[in-house]
């Protein structure tokens, strides 16, 4: 993130961060501290593989078997430094001598992790760069060692509210850029939340602060087996307010991969927003047959095993395609038990004859934009020049399912992102040229409110607790 000073006066730091020359070992024996250890491993395997924090740290956790207060210190310090990190890094780069480009990268992962100790928790100050210094004198030697602690110290000289009011960009002049940088996110990405709220205000504000909370695990209930009441009291959830079959547990209740539901595959992970994309799917009336049902774009399968569930109860069946063979693998793992044939190909390469089902979900590849508060990383991973590459892929997906649903049935084009290219742009252009009825989408979405002039639906996180997903059913015409 670059730094956009405003003239205020920087804090008194010390004359050199260089390290001292004199030590190449550990001064002392490191303190014994599995939380933050997984927290760097994580980090150092996002920044070195390109891996997903959200799949890495879990697994950690049960390899080392860090449970309770460890395992929630490792879960907050990774989340939260993944999702800081472009505000974390303009604060280092201000108190280095060097720019990020020539940081170490083992030493980039420990000072992100101390500064975010520093700056976004009650953690002490020195218990914060002596934890973090501990774990780089345990793996490099007291030389690096000594190069973190310096810049820690000037990081610990000011609050984040200190830093963001020296390095954020004026909020006169340019109040997008202000807020991006005071909610930890890129630029570019602001303004397109920006243009999709119609605001650069309040709305844009409370999209942001939300996007950069850590959100509570949703669940759903599997149709025809418990009810969303039943997994609630089973799991000491909530009921979801909008879904059905949804319950809400805890940010920081533990991992959901260990309640004897999601086992017994009754339940599995589901954001909210999912789960009312693919009910809407099944909310729009059709006439005639109804029970050969299509998804598209089917892996990790979330959303094909409600649909399966669903078609099932009325004696129909679902065919699941996925391109990646290991995804198609997590679809067969999700749906088992289910009416789902998964087929491993390309979604506009299938040998699917026109008009064969009477419903299709396109659960489209995108940016994830409307899911940056699940997967942190993803928002300082992604590029302005990734739309253009999605929307093309998007708009082809989309005209392959109207050809293959069958005239008078529907289609769902979905995609967990707000970017009006991805989505009003995308579904404007295809109904265009294919003739497809617009559906006013708001009906399949019942009960739930804030949903705009339509006729699509778009979801957020601070209206409706949910990522921000967007819906948008269309009728192939008869």
């Amino acid at each position: 993130m670059t730094n956009h000073s405003r003239g205020a006066s920087k804090p008194s730091r010390p004359s050199s961060p260089h390290p001292p020359r004199r030590r190449t070992g550990p001064a002392r024996p490191p303190v014994e501290d599995p939380a933050r250890l997984a927290a760097l491993e994580t980090l150092r395997a996002v920044r070195q593989r390109d891996a997903y924090a959200n799949l890495v740290l879990p697994q950690l956790l049960r390899e080392r078997r860090i449970t309770g207060r460890d395992a929630a210190l490792a879960t907050e310090l990774t989340y939260g430094t993944s999702r800081a990190q472009g505000l974390l890094d303009a604060v280092i780069e201000s108190c280095s001598d060097r720019p990020l480009s020539e940081v170490d990268g083992s030493a980039l992962d420990a000072l992100r992790l101390g500064a975010y100790q520093l700056l976004r928790t009650r953690i002490p100050s020195h218990a914060a760069v002596a934890s973090t210094v501990d774990l780089v004198r345990a793996e490099r030697g007291s030389g690096i060692a000594g190069f973190v602690n310096a810049v820690l110290r000037r990081v610990a000289a000011q609050d984040e509210a200190a830093w963001v009011d020296e390095l954020a960009p004026d909020p006169e002049t340019d109040p997008v850029g202000n807020l991006a940088f005071t909610h930890a996110h890129p630029r570019w990405i602001a303004q397109a939340f920006a243009e999709a709220l119609g605001s650069r205000e309040e709305p844009l504000k409370r999209a942001l602060e939300a996007d950069d909370a850590r959100p509570a695990v949703h669940l759903v209930a599997r149709p025809g087996e418990v009810s969303a009441d039943e997994l609630a009291a089973i799991t000491g959830g909530d009921v979801a307010p909008y879904s059905p079959y949804g319950v809400h547990l805890e940010a920081g209740a533990g991992d959901p991969g260990d309640l004897e539901p999601v086992r017994e595959r009754l339940a599995h992970v589901q954001d909210e927003g999912s789960q009312l994309c693919a009910l809407a799917l099944t909310r729009a009336p059709i006439e005639g047959t109804d029970d050969r049902w299509l998804d598209l774009c089917a892996g990790p399968g979330g959303k094909a095993a409600l649909l399966a569930a669903l078609v099932g109860l009325e004696g129909g069946e679902l065919i699941a395609v996925e391109k990646a063979p290991h995804r198609a693998e997590l679809v067969r793992k999700l749906t088992s038990g289910l009416p789902v044939t998964v087929h491993v190909a390309d979604g506009l390469e299938t040998d699917f004859v026109e008009g064969a089902f009477d419903r299709v979900l396109v659960d489209a590849p995108c940016t994830g934009l409307g899911a940056l508060r699940r997967r942190p990383e993803a928002r300082w991973r992604r590029q302005p020049a990734d739309v253009g590459t999605l929307t093309k892929l998007q708009r082809e997906l989309l005209t392959e399912a109207l050809r293959l649903v069958r005239p008078g049935g529907v289609v769902a084009y979905v995609v967990c992102s707000p970017h009006l290219s991805e989505t009003v742009g995308v579904v404007t252009d295809v109904a265009a040229r294919t003739g497809a009825e617009v559906l006013d989408t708001r009906e399949f979405f019942p009960g739930v409110p804030d949903l705009g002039e339509g006729p699509h639906v778009q979801l957020w996180p601070h209206l409706h607790g949910t990522d921000a997903m967007f819906c948008l059913v269309l009728r192939r015409p008869v």
